[in-house]
């Protein structure tokens, strides 16, 4: 079960990567009308009828996951955004790659929190495979600041992203990142 709306990002993402992408767009855009989320990538993406499938919570090819027989992350997702009145969009193109856009609205009690974006943001930075992952983290306000992470930029100059010490190191950055952006 999807907690937060870091869940859901993560869940995506993971699958993006896992559908070969090269590179990996995630947009994170913060509000006083709510939160929004574009995740795009360029891996195998899916024709039509693979995109009803993956929309359908009883249907799962068994190939990424063996044993379960349902496929919930994109369905919990439509349903999440339904409940909340917020919105739920889904593009792909077989070859091409897949872009979900979502939002929740501020006003809705069933909107799901953010969550540990700074872990949120360390788990998608460290999912493992040779892809690019350019995070964007937008908030609204006079003191707002937004930026903008490059798994690359930061991989080259932490010296890879597989020693706990340039984790350390990566963790307090993302916290002073969002600590400034407050």
């Amino acid at each position: 079960m999807h907690y937060c709306l870091g869940d859901y990002v993560l869940d995506i993402a993971q699958n993006a990567v896992e559908a070969g992408s090269r590179k990996v767009g995630i947009v994170l855009e913060e509000d006083e009308a709510g939160r929004s989320v574009s995740i795009e990538d360029d891996g195998k993406g899916m024709g039509e009828e693979e995109l009803k499938k993956a929309l359908d919570p009883f249907y799962t090819d068994g190939v990424k996951h063996a044993g379960r027989k349902v496929g919930l992350g994109l369905p919990f997702l439509r349903q999440a955004t339904d409940q909340a009145g917020g919105s739920f969009e889904i593009e792909s193109e077989k070859g091409r790659g897949t872009r979900v856009a979502f939002s929740f609205p501020a006003s809705s009690l069933d909107s799901p929190p953010l969550g540990d974006l700074c872990s949120l943001f360390l788990s998608l930075l460290c999912l493992p495979g040779d892809h690019e992952l350019v995070l964007r983290r937008r908030r609204a306000g006079k003191e707002a600041r937004d930026y903008e992470l490059v798994r690359s930029e930061l991989s080259e100059a932490l010296g890879g992203l597989e020693r706990a010490s340039s984790l350390a190191l990566l963790r307090d950055y993302l916290v002073s990142q969002e600590e400034d952006s407050e």
